[in-house]
């Protein structure tokens, strides 16, 4: 659905390869930030200010192509401009109604190198940042040419703080962030977050990756972080052909780590649904088989500690019947996890199940109890195996009934192998490439895709409503077998670097944190209101109950909270927050009424107060609080937890202590 709020006018200001201007700018719609590009010495750069003060200093713009010298820029001419202010709606998210209200200023270059003798850059710039891309128009049709570089830098204005890890490691993009000075920054992947001395925070990341390497970013010792393409086989960045267009590199910039969590220009950088209906998929909470086998209860291979087999996965149906959930996720299903599956991935089959695992005897059992088997397709990063089964595999499981498949990659990256024995990391071309694949195939089979070893989100859940949820970071399963797990300050800080790409499936809702272990950096290092409170803190629209229904059923007053809170919402906002040390969002149920709210602080105690002013005016609503006990602590007593009940009004403040490693949850029940 779109809503047109205003004309989108466009104002056409020079035709054609005009006289050279050497400089041209755009302001935002409401004046907060102003862009100027413009070409002097050879050299084609943007600079940024917000509010009259510079933010982003002169850097460069502009891909380099295998066979030619890097190209020195004479004229900068037919600057076109345009302003956008649509609403759209989001048929799932975490706001159901977005705003898209930007400036674009396009511009073409003339360089010196046949390959960019003329290249058409196109900025965005909104209220609370700015997207760039380039256009290739003038590569003639069907020719084929090798990116080598992107040369597009970023320069922050004054010193930065920076929230990163360090880029190409095996394991993808599961790390612990670092807190540095921004001029320690060597390779880091995207989002990356900055907060400058100036108060001002900023993120970097891109939008609309499609067909194009994964950007990261590069540091030079100084501050300034030039884009970085995720390398081929054969060294080159990208194969295309031409005409073309890059994925867009954006900016956040804000007074705030909240402005950087609510803000939509990633979803705005990016097209329309072009899946049309997509009712089909609902978001919802499943359970399933699998923290007992990281927890080394049940194998994922087969034998006699199986824990797929059919008798396990009816106990999982029947929980999840019970307790109001849609789905139950059945790792360890299909034949090919016998032996080293990880260096064996090529025996994986996707469409036969062990013997004692009868999927279509599941699916009948698990329908008229309103419960769907989620499937699992783990490819070890044998790709090509994965795409020879790809279409029989979504067939046979849209038989089923299955309505989302959860795939998997766990090879290390920089080892997947393609077609030709070439080498590929985990989100160069070939992967971004295999990934819509996987997105469009199962689209076709009404299937929606919950992507384990990502390719990072860029807003493509835009375009590809069934693309609904990824991994991509240190989720849930390091605090079974990590060593060290998670720390607390771990929640603090994703959803200002990993979450500003879009949803992840970290999996909460632990209840037996310590899980048989004694020391603390082998258990769950948080309080089980912390458990609670990710479920609003960490949105995405499939949410597992992670933990073991017997887990559950010990602690059925805990347990509610999880029952009870939605997964799609109709407004979201960040209340409060510092990155890495704590967090506050509270979110409205899409179609309702009531609002929930997380609290998540790191390692240290907290005393927070918070306004109510975002619940609506003139309405009573009973708050059910899920708090740390008063002798919490996610070091000893990190099981203890309080629920009360209080009736509040949008006039009334809170005070939220939280635990170390705690924090709360709550629903906001409307009164009527």
């Amino acid at each position: 659905m779109h809503f047109c709020r205003a004309a989108v006018s466009l104002a056409v200001l020079a035709q054609g390869i005009a006289a050279a201007e050497a400089r041209e700018c755009a302001q935002s719609p409401g004046k907060a930030i102003e862009l100027c590009v413009e070409v002097r010495d050879g050299r084609a750069t943007y600079a940024v200010s917000r509010r009259g003060t510079p933010v982003l200093a002169p850097g460069e713009l502009g891909l380099s192509f295998q066979g030619e010298q890097i190209a020195r820029f004479a004229a900068l001419a037919n600057p076109r401009r345009k302003s956008v202010d649509t609403d759209w709606e989001q048929p799932w998210g975490e706001q159901r109604v977005i705003r898209d209200r930007h400036n674009e200023l396009t511009v073409t270059l003339s360089g010196d190198t046949p390959l960019n003798r003329a290249v058409d850059v196109t900025f965005r710039i909104f209220d609370d940042g700015i997207g760039l891309r380039y256009g290739y128009g003038a590569i003639a049709a069907g020719q084929a040419v090798k990116v080598a570089a992107d040369r597009t830098q970023f320069r922050p204005v004054g010193r930065q703080q920076a929230w990163w890890y360090q880029a190409l490691g095996q394991e993808r993009d599961e790390y612990l962030y670092t807190q540095t000075d921004a001029r320690r920054i060597t390779l880091a992947e995207t989002p990356l977050t900055l907060k400058g001395d100036n108060g001002v925070y900023l993120s970097f990341h891109e939008a609309a990756l499609v067909d194009f390497p994964s950007m990261l970013l590069a540091g030079s010792g100084t501050g300034t972080l030039t884009a970085s393409l995720m390398p081929a086989p054969d060294g080159s960045a990208a194969e295309k052909t031409g005409p073309f267009t890059t994925p867009w590199r954006t900016v956040l910039i804000g007074d705030s780590p909240a402005a950087l969590a609510d803000s939509r220009i990633e979803l705005n950088l990016n097209e329309p649904n072009r899946l049309g209906d997509v009712s089909w998929f609902k978001p919802g909470k499943y359970v399933g088989i699998w923290w007992e086998m990281h927890l080394n209860h049940s194998t994922w291979g087969s034998g006699w500690r199986h824990g797929a087999n059919t008798a396990n996965v009816k106990r999982y149906i029947d929980f999840a019947a019970k307790n109001g959930f849609g789905g139950v996720l059945v790792e360890g299903w299909n034949q090919g996890w016998d032996g080293d599956w990880i260096a064996n991935g090529e025996k994986f089959s996707f469409t036969r199940a062990y013997p004692d695992f009868d999927a279509p005897a599941l699916a009948a059992y698990a329908r008229p109890k309103g419960v769907r088997l989620i499937g699992h397709n783990e490819t070890a990063g044998a790709v090509e195996n994965y795409e020879a089964q790809l279409e029989d595999a979504m067939a046979m499981y849209a038989a089923l009934g299955v309505g989302v498949v959860k795939t998997g990659y766990v090879r290390h990256s920089g080892e997947i192998v393609d077609a030709q024995g070439g080498k590929q990391w985990f989100a160069g071309q070939y992967m971004v490439r295999h990934h819509l694949r996987v997105v469009e195939t199962a689209a076709k089979h009404r299937i929606a895709i919950d992507a384990h070893e990502p390719v990072k989100d860029t807003g493509l859940r835009r375009t590809w409503p069934n693309m609904v949820s990824r991994e991509g970071a240190r989720g849930q399963e390091f605090n079974a077998w990590g060593v060290p797990t998670n720390p607390p300050e771990h929640l603090t800080i994703l959803p200002f670097t990993r979450m500003l790409a879009g949803p992840m499936d970290f999996t909460p809702g632990i209840f037996d944190l310590a899980h048989g272990q004694t020391e603390l950096t082998r258990r769950v290092q948080s309080t089980l209101a912390t458990q609670l409170a990710e479920y609003v803190v960490l949105y995405s629209p499939v949410q597992m109950a992670a933990d073991l229904p017997e887990n559950y059923e010990a602690r059925p007053d805990a347990f509610q909270f999880i029952k009870d809170v939605p997964t799609d919402w109709e407004q979201s906002r960040t209340l409060q927050a510092e990155i890495g040390d704590y967090v506050v969002v509270a979110r409205q149920e899409r179609g309702g009424e009531d609002w929930y709210l997380g609290a998540i602080t790191d390692e240290n105690a907290r005393a927070l107060r918070q306004p109510l002013s975002f619940l609506a005016p003139g309405v009573r609503y009973e708050a059910q609080i899920y708090a740390d006990g008063p002798q919490a602590d996610y070091r000893t007593n990190p099981q203890a937890y309080r629920i009360e009940k209080r009736v509040v009004t949008r006039v009334d403040v809170l005070d939220l202590a939280l635990a170390p490693g705690g924090g709360t949850a709550i629903r906001f029940r409307r009164i009527r």
